[in-house]
C-alpha cells in the first residue's frame, strides 16, 4: 500500500524535435534524463480519423485498442461501461486522484481527488477547489478562441492560485500570467504550469497511490505554431507575419517549461514516473485555416434550429442535442446544406447518433468580411459569426513515446507496442492483471 505512481500524459508531444534541440546544444536536462534512461516508441491506430487524442488515452486508461473500446469523439466515454484502471487499482484498495484525464469519466468512490477535462460531462470529486477550479478550465478552455475569461473564472483560478499553489512560484507565476497576455500560446502554457501546481499540491497532500496529470498545451502549440519551429525546416511551410513572427519559437518555449516540470517530478522521492504522449505530431503539409463559431447556440438560432442543447467541444467540433431522432435528422440536412460561397460544406462532418449529432467546421480557407454563407434560400457574412482559431502547423502520427522510471520499468511494453499496453503496466505495478 506504500507503491506511488504519477503518470504524465504529456500529449502528443515529438521526441524525435526534442532530440533535435538536444543535439543543437539546447539545455534540456529533464528531457535529457529521460532519453537517457530510455525512451520506447508506442504505436496508435493505422486509420488516420482515428488517429486522435481522445481516442488514444481511452486505450491508455482502459488497455483497449479503438476496435475495442469504441469511443470516437471527445467527451463520449461518458457512454462507455468499460473499466479504467483509476477504478480498478481503487477497487485493489489503493488510493486514486486524476487532474485533467482526457476523455475519462469519474467512476471512483473516494477519489483523492479528480478534476475532469473540460470537454467531458463528468462530475470532479466533492471538494469546493476541485468544483471550483472545473468550472473554470470549463470556461477558459472552451472559450480560448475569445480570448475571454469572465469574471467568475478569474476568481476561481485566483482562489486556486492562492490556495494549491506554493507560495515561492506566486511572483515567478503572476509574471508569466502578464506576458501570456501578449503571446496567445501562453495562456495554454499558464494553464499546464497552474495544472503542474495543483496536481503536485493534491499529490503532497492527499498522498495517493496512483496520480495522472494531463497536459495539453505542448499538442495546441504543435498543432498551432510548428512551422516556426527550427525542426521544420521548409521554406513552403511557413506562418505568415500576422499570425506570428518569424523569430518567435513557441515549441522550445514549451519544451524549456515542460523540462523544468520534468526535474521537478523525477525529484520526487518514493514516486516511480511515467510519462507517456499518447500519439505526437509532424508538420503539416499545407496551410489550413480552423474557424470557430462565437456563440453556438446563437448561430443555430439564428438558422432556425430546434434543438435541446448544445455543447461547446474542442476547437472546431460541438454537439447538438435533440427531443427527437426526426429533429436531429432535420437539423443534419440543415447544417450539412450551408455553403461557403455557394461551393463548400461550412459542416463537412456531421455524426449523428440517434438525438444527437456531432457537428464539425470544416471550412478550409482564410474567411474575410467578403466571405459569404448561404441557407434556406438567406445570404450572411460568415466573418460575423466566427472567430479565428489558429493555422493548422501540425497533424496527428501514430508514433508515440513513453518513458518508465527504474521501479516500473520492469513492467514496460516492450518496444513498438500499442499505446493501450501503458494500461497492463500500471495494472502489474499495482500487483494486478487485467
Amino acid at each position: 500500500m506504500h507503491k506511488k505512481l504519477i503518470l504524465i500524459e504529456l500529449n502528443e508531444i515529438n521526441f524525435d524535435a526534442v532530440n533535435f534541440y538536444i543535439e543543437k546544444g539546447e539545455s534540456l536536462p529533464g528531457f535529457n534524463k529521460l532519453i537517457d534512461q530510455g525512451i520506447i516508441a508506442t504505436k496508435a491506430e493505422y486509420e488516420y480519423e482515428n488517429l486522435e487524442p481522445w481516442v488514444q488515452w481511452p486505450s491508455v486508461h482502459t488497455g483497449k485498442t479503438f476496435k475495442e473500446h469504441r469511443v470516437f469523439r471527445l467527451g463520449d466515454f461518458v457512454n462507455s461501461s468499460h473499466d479504467q484502471f483509476f477504478e480498478q487499482v481503487e477497487k485493489a484498495g489503493y488510493i486514486v486522484g486524476a487532474v485533467s484525464p482526457m476523455n475519462a469519466t469519474n467512476k471512483l468512490n473516494n477519489p483523492a481527488y479528480f478534476i475532469p477535462d473540460p470537454w467531458t460531462q463528468t462530475p470532479s470529486d466533492n471538494s469546493f477547489f476541485s468544483k471550483s477550479i472545473t468550472e473554470a478550465i470549463v470556461q477558459a478552455v472552451n472559450d480560448n478562441s475569445k480570448s475571454k475569461l469572465t469574471f467568475k473564472t478569474i476568481f476561481y483560478l485566483f482562489i486556486a492560485f492562492i490556495a494549491l499553489v506554493k507560495p515561492s512560484r506566486y511572483i515567478p507565476m503572476a509574471i508569466y500570467a502578464l506576458k501570456a497576455l501578449a503571446k496567445p500560446w501562453r495562456k495554454a502554457l499558464f494553464l499546464d504550469k497552474l495544472l503542474y501546481e495543483i496536481h503536485k499540491t493534491l499529490f503532497k497532500r492527499k498522498s495517493p497511490n496512483f496520480s495522472t496529470l494531463f497536459l495539453n498545451a505542448g499538442a495546441h502549440i504543435q498543432h498551432h505554431y510548428f512551422f516556426n519551429s527550427p525542426y521544420v525546416n521548409s521554406q513552403k511551410l511557413k506562418n505568415p507575419s500576422w499570425y506570428i513572427e518569424k523569430d518567435e519559437d513557441p515549441f522550445l518555449e514549451m519544451l524549456k517549461i515542460y523540462d523544468e516540470m520534468l526535474l521537478d517530478l523525477l525529484a520526487l522521492p518514493n514516486v516511480e514516473t511515467i510519462v507517456a504522449t499518447g500519439l505526437s505530431q509532424k508538420p503539416f503539409e499545407e496551410l489550413k485555416f480552423y474557424y470557430r463559431l462565437k456563440d453556438h447556440a446563437s448561430f443555430l438560432d439564428m438558422i432556425g434550429l430546434r434543438y435541446s442543447k448544445v455543447i461547446p467541444r474542442m476547437t472546431r467540433d460541438f454537439l447538438v442535442s435533440f427531443d427527437t431522432e426526426e429533429q436531429a435528422l432535420k437539423a443534419e440536412k440543415q447544417l450539412s446544406d450551408i455553403l461557403v460561397d455557394n461551393e463548400i460544406k461550412l459542416f463537412e462532418e456531421i455524426d449523428n447518433r440517434g438525438k444527437d449529432i456531432f457537428v464539425v467546421l470544416t471550412y478550409p480557407s482564410e474567411i474575410t468580411k467578403k466571405t459569404i454563407i448561404s441557407y434556406s434560400g438567406n445570404e450572411l457574412n460568415l466573418s460575423d459569426f466566427v472567430t479565428f482559431v489558429a493555422i493548422k502547423n501540425g497533424e496527428h502520427q501514430g508514433k508515440g513515446f513513453a518513458y518508465f522510471s527504474e521501479g516500473i520499468s520492469e513492467h514496460a511494453p516492450s518496444q513498438g507496442s500499442h499505446v493501450s499496453k501503458i494500461h497492463n503496466t500500471v495494472l502489474k505495478f499495482f500487483g494486478l492483471h487485467n
